[in-house]
């Protein structure tokens, strides 16, 4: 394996289609402005490396990277990639994951709007995101004890699960398909508009008018707090522990929690049945 170590570049494709390597304390940066240093690679190494130029890893097969920094100038970093780990990076810049497969992270902060969109087969543990929009059509994603601040999260996924994460977000899960969370706080209004198949497991959810229009939603054991004018027109069977602010015209299947504030039937399609056994 042919190693770098120490080396500062900020030449066009410095180590365009390189094989084998194994890329250490390099820094990307400078007047040249290059893009691409890595593209078109395989088999790499890569540890303590920062990027701060723009596109360094597209078309990548077979990457582990490692305590690496991805700074806010290094746009767009991971595109059209299989076969990558990350792990204990920072990765700063705006579309940093996109059109990748079999994508492994661990232990990253990311800070990156438009984070993963299009993406197969991805997990992340232990990790924090900042972003907007992340996710964006992704399949097959597993997720475990993620910090997650966002605006608009999941729309369109897949085939996930997420499990003891926190998710501070608005209109997340929209028209997500086959999603299951676990032990989590989902804190975001309009949360699973359209959405089909949506699982929630011992969640503790927050935010007005959640869980409208949805198809196949079960909640098991979850809380919901400040959560009004919930489940309209929704197929829905929950088991709610505590109360529910209010209710509104779900349409059928059932909903048990232990008080509800106010229970709206306006609509004549609504058949849901709903006990009350505070």
């Amino acid at each position: 394996m042919q190693t770098y170590i120490n080396e500062t570049t900020d030449e066009e494709r410095a180590f365009y289609g390189i094989s084998g390597a194994h890329l250490v304390n390099c820094t990307f940066e400078g007047e040249a402005d290059g893009e691409s240093a890595l593209k078109e690679t395989s088999d790499l190494e890569i540890e303590g490396c920062t990027f701060k130029l723009r596109y360094p890893l597209w078309h990548t097969r077979r990457a582990l990277i490692t305590d690496c920094e991805m700074t806010d100038t290094c746009r767009a970093a991971l595109w059209y990639d299989n076969d990558i780990e990350i792990k204990n990076t920072r990765l700063g810049g705006i579309k940093a994951l996109r059109e990748c497969d079999n994508i492994t992270l661990e232990r990253c902060d990311i800070n990156s709007v438009e984070f993963g969109w299009f993406c197969r087969n991805v997990k992340l543990t232990n990790c924090t995101l900042t972003s907007e929009y992340p996710f964006m059509r992704c399949r097959n994603v597993e997720i475990e004890n993620l910090k997650m601040t966002g605006k608009y999260s999941f729309q369109y996924v897949e085939n996930m699960t997420i499990r003891n994460s926190v998710l501070d977000t608005k209109d997340a899960f929209w028209h997500s398909k086959n999603v299951t969370v676990y032990d989590s706080v989902v804190n975001g209004e309009y949360l699973a508009w359209y959405s089909e198949n949506l699982r929630l497991v011992r969640c503790k959810i927050k935010g007005t008018q959640p869980l409208c229009y949805a198809k196949g939603l079960v909640l098991e054991d979850c809380e919901m707090i400040d959560c009004d004018l919930s489940f309209e027109k929704s197929d829905v069977t929950a088991t709610v522990k505590g109360s529910i602010t209010s209710v509104k015209n779900p349409y059928s299947g059932s909903i048990t929690a232990g008080s509800i504030g106010e229970i709206i039937i306006d609509d004549e399609r609504s058949r849901c049945k709903i006990n009350v056994v505070g």
